[in-house]
């Protein structure tokens, strides 16, 4: 366990997901962490409310697009986690501009602000960058696919950023994330779908493609990849992919998501929510020998355990899903 004691920290996109989670550990290990937060008019703090009611975390909202307010919110900071991006592979077809925008534009505001400030860079990548996989298990050697706007822009984003360790010397560190799930994880992805179908009494479960095959990392798992990264001076200008180095298909997911559940149900495929030809990635299998190798981080909760629990918190949170809109 590093030491992040003191530290003054910058996480981007930190009411998210994963970066919710990143906070978490960061202030459990003593961390002074600013937060940047998309605006909202109506100033909802999400899953950082208690860290900000017990003023163990500063809270600013503004846009990664806004190259003055990122560069503000750099100031005075040790380390930056960009988590920042818009992630919905389907939203993406509709709107590909705004990805290139968040996603690209984002990332050159955050590397440029560190870059002014100092500041140490861990970029947020992404699996789908891979596209359905030529070889597998995937290394960070296998070619880049943009199978989906989305992942497009997060290739672009991930250049982006690597271009600064490269022309400046900025302190990079690129870290790619497989499928990672756990408790907050919308409604987008596929685990808080099944789960929240299957809690909600359905007997059908609807689902996109069944036989596409993906690497789960449950969410702590993932957010101790971050900063195992963040210290690892072996790391800097690399890419870390951080996966189980394990597969399962999209059926037999939802197979173990029902045995989890304890509930009955049957899945069967909705086509509304299968992706465009071409796009569907197909296969997804993370080889993690890199990370493990140059920081000594390795995932530690099994796929059994994480899908208990987050089949627990869904039960608990059901009122905030609706399982029957399929939610891009």
């Amino acid at each position: 366990m590093n030491d992040w004691n003191g530290k003054r920290v910058l996480v981007t996109g930190a009411e998210g997901f994963i970066g919710s989670t990143l906070v978490d550990l960061l202030v459990q290990r003593g961390a002074r962490v600013r937060a940047l937060v998309h605006y909202k008019p109506y100033a909802e703090r999400g899953y950082l409310a208690h860290h900000l009611a017990g003023g163990e975390v500063e809270m600013l909202a503004g846009d990664v697009r806004d190259a003055g307010r990122v560069l503000d919110a750099v100031d005075g900071c040790d380390t930056v986690f960009h988590l920042a991006a818009l992630i919905g592979i389907p939203y993406s077809y509709q709107s590909p501009e705004a990805y290139v925008q968040t996603n690209v534009v984002g990332t050159q505001n955050v590397a440029a602000a560190c870059l002014r400030h100092g500041a140490r860079l861990v970029h947020t990548s992404t699996s789908e960058v891979y596209g359905t996989a030529i070889t597998a298990p995937i290394s960070e050697q296998h070619p880049l696919q943009p199978q989906s706007p989305y992942s497009a822009s997060k290739i672009g984003a991930d250049m982006a950023a690597l271009s600064y360790w490269h022309s400046f010397e900025l302190p990079v560190t690129v870290v790619r994330p497989f499928n990672t799930y756990g408790p907050r994880q919308s409604a987008r992805a596929v685990i808080p779908t099944i789960l929240a179908q299957l809690h909600s009494g359905a007997r059908e479960i609807r689902l996109g493609s069944l036989t596409p095959t993906r690497d789960f990392s449950y969410a702590t798992d993932t957010a101790e990849g971050f900063l195992a990264a963040a210290v690892a001076d072996r790391a800097l200008g690399e890419v870390l992919n951080l996966g189980t180095g394990t597969e399962i298909s999209i059926g037999d997911l939802a197979r173990s998501l029902i045995a989890a559940s304890g509930k009955d149900a049957e899945v069967v495929v909705d086509p509304g929510r299968l992706r465009p030809t071409g796009s569907e990635v197909e296969r997804l299998l993370s080889d993690n020998t890199k990370a493990r190798t140059l920081t000594g981080w390795q995932p530690q909760v099994t796929l059994e355990e994480g899908l208990a629990a987050t089949s627990r918190w869904i039960a608990d949170n059901l009122a905030a899903f609706a399982p029957g809109r399929y939610q891009v």
